[in-house]
Parts: C-alpha cells; sequence; structure tokens
C-alpha cells in the first residue's frame, strides 16, 4: 500500500472510529508521515518496525527537532493510533507502540487573570469599528461560557440563544455540550449581530458562521489569536487567549461552583483535568484563614 493510500485510510478511521478531532487527525497524519520517512530512510519495513525502531524514531525527534516531554508524549499517541489501525488491517503482526511509555510531565498551574486585568483588556477594544464590535462580543463570549478557540470559531448563528444566553458548542472528539453565558456577554453579542456583522458580512454574504471576518467568511483561529495578542499586549499582559478559559473555571470554583458542573460546563472528559483549577491564590487562602481560625489571627 502507498503512503498517500495508507495515510488516507488511517485519517479516515481516527475521524470515523476514535473520533478525534480535525486538528488532531493533521497533527497524527503529519507525524506518522514523518515515521513512515524514517522507516524509508533506514529500509525498513512497517512489519518489522518493532519497539527497539520506534524508540529510535522518539530519540530521533527528541535529539534532531528538539521537541519537549509534551510533544514526546503526542508523537507516542499518534504511533499507538497508527499501529492499532495497522494491526486490525493485518499490515503488521503485532502492535509495537503497545510497549511505549509516555513521558511524564509536570503539570503546571495554568496562568489566570482577576477581573480587573481582564475588564481592562476588553475596555481596549474600539467597539464603534465592526472588527471591534466583534472582538469585544467574541471575548467576552470566550470568558464568559469557558469556550476553547476552535470551539469559538466553530459556532454557526443558530448556535446561540441570545435571550436565553445559552449556546451549543462542538468541543473536541466532536461532543456536543450546551455552555450559558452572561448579560455582559448577551448584549455584546446582541450589538454585534446587529450592527457590526453585517457590516462585515455584505449584503449578499449567506455565511452561517457566528464570528467572520472582513472579507464576510469565518474567522479563523489564528485570527482571533492575534486579535487577542494586539489587546493583550496593550492591557500590558502576555497572556495568551487560553487565559481567559483558564480565569473563568478558576472564578467559577473560587465563588462556590462544584468541581462536576465545571467539568461539564469546560467539556472535559476527565475529571483530572478540571482538578488542575482547584488551585487558589494566598490572598484567599489568607482570607479563609483568619476567616475561620481568628483565634490564629489573635481575635477572640
Amino acid at each position: 500500500m502507498k503512503t498517500q493510500e495508507l495515510l488516507a485510510r488511517f485519517c479516515s478511521r481516527l475521524v470515523a472510529i476514535e473520533r478525534r478531532s480535525v486538528l488532531t487527525k493533521e497533527c497524527y497524519r503529519i507525524e506518522i508521515k514523518r515515521f513512515l520517512k524514517f522507516l524509508e530512510e533506514k529500509n525498513i519495513s512497517l512489519g518489522n518496525a518493532d519497539a527497539a525502531v520506534l524508540t529510535d524514531y522518539i530519540v530521533m525527534r527528541n535529539q534532531e527537532d528538539e521537541i519537549d516531554p509534551r510533544s514526546i508524549a503526542k508523537a507516542i499517541s499518534a504511533l499507538r493510533s497508527f499501529f492499532r489501525f495497522a494491526y486490525d488491517e493485518r499490515l503488521v503482526k503485532e502492535n509495537p507502540a503497545s510497549l511505549l511509555e509516555s513521558p511524564k510531565r509536570k503539570r503546571k498551574l495554568p496562568e489566570v487573570l482577576d477581573k480587573k486585568t481582564i475588564e481592562t483588556l476588553l475596555n481596549l477594544i474600539d467597539i464603534t469599528t465592526p472588527n471591534g464590535c466583534r472582538d469585544r462580543g467574541l471575548f467576552e463570549l470566550i470568558y464568559s461560557a469557558g469556550l476553547r478557540v476552535c470551539e469559538a470559531c466553530a459556532l454557526n448563528l443558530r448556535d446561540i440563544d441570545i435571550n436565553g444566553g445559552m449556546a451549543r458548542v462542538k468541543g473536541k472528539g466532536s461532543k456536543e455540550r450546551l455552555v450559558l453565558f452572561g448579560e455582559e456577554a448577551s448584549a455584546r453579542l446582541r450589538i454585534y449581530l446587529e450592527e457590526g456583522r453585517p457590516k462585515l458580512s455584505g449584503s449578499v454574504n449567506k455565511t452561517p458562521a457566528l464570528f467572520i471576518g472582513r472579507n464576510g467568511k469565518r474567522l479563523s483561529r489564528k485570527g482571533i489569536w492575534k486579535n487577542y495578542a494586539k489587546y493583550a499586549m496593550l492591557a500590558g499582559t502576555s497572556s495568551h487567549i487560553h487565559t481567559l478559559r483558564h480565569s473563568f473555571a478558576t472564578s467559577l470554583l473560587a465563588g462556590g461552583a462544584d468541581l462536576r458542573t465545571v467539568q461539564e460546563l469546560l467539556g472535559h472528559a476527565d475529571l483530572s483535568t478540571t482538578q488542575i483549577y482547584t488551585h487558589v491564590d494566598t490572598a484567599i487562602l489568607r482570607e479563609n484563614h483568619r476567616r475561620y481560625l481568628p483565634r490564629l489571627s489573635g481575635e477572640m
């Protein structure tokens, strides 16, 4: 089987059976294409690629491409998926990727912004322009609903219920969920739909996308990242747009929301992923310490 056909069939399986996202499918395709080229250069057939060969490939990726532990873990995940496919297709007699161990990664606490910084950033947006009107509604929604950037990109007009403050979102693995957003986001979205979007879409544009650019087409993830970076710089912060999602989750937990609710709103498949947001800053700890243990602060 030729490489191109092999990759095409593998990608079809990723989407149809493993329910991987389009982005994951593309990442895995690129990784496996690189792996197959490695085998070709070493004159090793796919059927003879054992665990030692896979290890050599990972070592090569680490040394030549200087990839970090997270990228190594992704490469191993791609190899595992590929060899499951190859085994099911009877292209190999066994699955050597099952013997690979992913490197242990230290989970860093997510960066969050306080409410004042977020308000400063959002207030810097010039809402007198169509683009600014869109960006204010977009970033308010991402923060208020805790959306991923790709989820905001994929939203269509029919997915939003402004009056009800709800949206239907397609998350990782094409899993749908309902998210909630507040009054400020509702107000900004209404202004965008009534004033900003008509100017961006033009008279004949019929795109179903909620957020669009100057050309009337769906706004890209890259475009959103670029626009947010501009406002973040003006606000004096180096935060990435995903920080809005982190801040959303942290604020909910700090306000008393239970972990399961936050998990559902964020669209996390595993509760352990949500647990990273249970960190609280020192100021909150000190305040709770003073309030609930007054004797230790000198109060009687």
